[in-house]
């Protein structure tokens, strides 16, 4: 049997999951199915039909349930409304417990409503007890299977929404970002950026994602380019690199005098490189005038 591997997403901005669509073969992207997870059943969206998958580590795809119907999508709706009500009953609970620190991010149900998820993150050092407010909740949802998810402060600003630190109306995060990549403060001091905190801190407190999305260009550019400090040549004559330019390709250059100006790549010659290519040139004028004036290589000598 042919394999039908579908892209599908539970969340706006969200991973995309792979299932098979075999028993399902009227479904199309854009279409909604209902599909068994590890949090129990879910609806999601189909996205794209995937080309030569890679297989799971359980060596099989879970199977798409069925294409979803309108009762499925009005139901989908009304737990949806259901999470916000959730989340305000449980933020509540932890202001009246005393919580501190914790943060209350997301509240989301299963498609069936038989089980609700309470997704926070937590600022306290250590494992935090959260049994008083796990019996409070469960109290009001005594008929619900509840889990408790501790989630990373990125996660945390994705779900959040709001203007991103470079004034964008919507953090990319929220907006398209599927997975986070990993950050390293090396992008920010590759691309030249300002190493304080406000310049390179995102909203979730962690190290901007917008840093990887360059550095790679930067990288490459770089390997082209001569180094701060070095000396180069250029059409106006001999001086030091004191800024790199990566993605213009280009320079600036301080001359003995203390002016600068900007070269682009093509325009300037190492120094040292030449330096070796002028010796390189001379040697043979000078092995000749040695040999007019008669010195002779005493290994050679008889």
């Amino acid at each position: 049997m042919d394999l039908k591997i579908v892209g599908i997403r539970f969340q706006k901005v969200g991973k995309v999951y792979h299932f098979d669509s075999v028993s399902c073969s009227e479904i199309a992207v854009g279409d909604y199915a209902v599909v068994e997870t590890s949090r129990g059943q879910q609806i999601g969206e189909v996205i794209a039909f995937i080309e030569n998958p890679t297989p799971p580590p359980e060596g099989t795809w879970k199977p798409i349930l069925r294409k979803a119907t309108p009762r499925d999508l009005v139901l989908h709706q009304i737990y949806q409304k259901k999470e916000n009500e959730a989340l305000v009953n449980c933020r509540t609970k932890v202001i009246e417990l005393g919580y501190h620190g914790l943060k209350i991010a997301a509240a989301e149900y299963s498609f069936d409503g038989s089980k609700l998820v309470f997704l926070y993150s937590t600022e306290a050092e250590g494992k935090l007890d959260l049994r008083r407010l796990r019996n409070a909740i469960q109290r009001l949802y005594p008929q619900i299977q509840i889990e408790w998810r501790l989630i990373g402060p990125r996660d945390v600003a994705k779900l959040t929404g709001g203007f991103g630190a470079c004034g964008i109306e919507n953090r990319c995060c929220s907006r398209f970002l599927n997975d986070f990549s990993p950050i390293s403060i090396k992008m920010a001091k590759e691309q030249g950026i300002s190493l304080t905190p406000t310049e390179i801190t995102g909203m979730c407190g962690r190290l901007r994602c917008c840093l990887v999305y360059e550095y790679e260009q930067y990288v490459e550019a770089r390997k082209h380019l001569p180094k701060r400090g070095k000396h180069v040549v250029t059409p106006l004559g001999e001086g030091k690199v004191v800024d790199v330019y990566p993605l213009k390709m280009a320079v600036i250059v301080e001359f003995p005098t203390g002016v600068q100006q900007e070269f682009s790549i093509t325009q300037i010659q190492p120094w040292d490189e030449l330096n070796a290519l002028q010796q390189k040139a001379q040697a043979p004028c000078n092995q000749a005038q040695n040999d007019e004036n008669g010195y002779v290589d005493e290994e050679n000598e008889d």
